[in-house]
């Protein structure tokens, strides 16, 4: 799985992706593993511009099947987008965020030894070393055990908080190792999508299995 990644200047997220700068990015289409009985379609958005990344996320969806209030909490016991940076292949470290549909997030940097991996919480997580994050719901209301058609997640990961991880920033042409997954809980079992595909039911940190992001300043037709 690989995709070009345009470079735009930064923007204002609102949780809708409503800037006209995701004109430039195509969708990139999650799909489901496991035996989960969900069907809702799942697609996500990427940019990058020389302070960070930015994410745009879209789920169909029926039910908000969260009850977690807290930033930091095990988002991934709930429905959650997992989003995993892995800038160098030779550094077994690498960086995963989670966003829940009630707009609550759980940043790691996780070291991974021959898949024994383990993750930790940000030193200093504040001003530009922040990730910024908004979300929104479509036909219904933003809270726990909300019916709805939908949701969306936008943010935006600052290079400056993945300082110790190698390739980064990334230059024009480089590429980044790369995944994002949902998980959702409006039945059982739980119904899992990734972009990468290959070896992630169930173990979404099969690193050598992700996807890629070459990374351009040229708007990529």
């Amino acid at each position: 799985m690989e995709a070009i990644i345009q470079k735009v200047d930064d923007f204002v997220i609102t949780g809708k992706g409503i800037s006209r700068n995701w004109e430039k990015a195509d969708w990139m289409i999650l799909t489901a593993l496991g035996h989960g009985a969900l069907t809702y379609r799942t697609r996500a958005k990427a940019l990058w511009s020389s302070s960070g990344i930015y994410f745009f996320f879209d789920c169909e969806d029926t039910l908000i099947s969260c009850t977690k209030m807290k930033d930091f909490e095990e988002l991934y016991l709930e429905d959650v987008i997992e989003i995993f940076l892995w800038p160098d292949e030779n550094q077994y470290v690498y960086f995963e965020y989670q966003i829940s549909p009630l707009g609550y997030e759980l940043p790691l940097m996780v070291a991974n030894n021959n898949g024994r991996f383990h993750g930790w919480l940000p030193f200093k997580y504040t001003n530009e070393r922040r990730a910024l994050f908004r979300t929104s719901v479509s036909g219904g209301e933003k809270k726990a055990k909300a019916e709805i058609t939908g949701w969306q997640a936008e943010l935006f990961i600052p290079f400056e908080l993945l300082v110790g991880l190698r390739n980064q920033p990334p230059e024009p042409g480089v590429f980044w190792r790369v995944n994002f997954c949902r998980l959702d809980f409006d039945s059982s079992p739980k119904t899992q999508w990734s972009w990468a595909v290959d070896n992630m039911i169930d173990n979404f940190h099969s690193i050598h299995d992700f996807g890629r992001f070459i990374f351009t300043s040229r708007e990529y037709k």
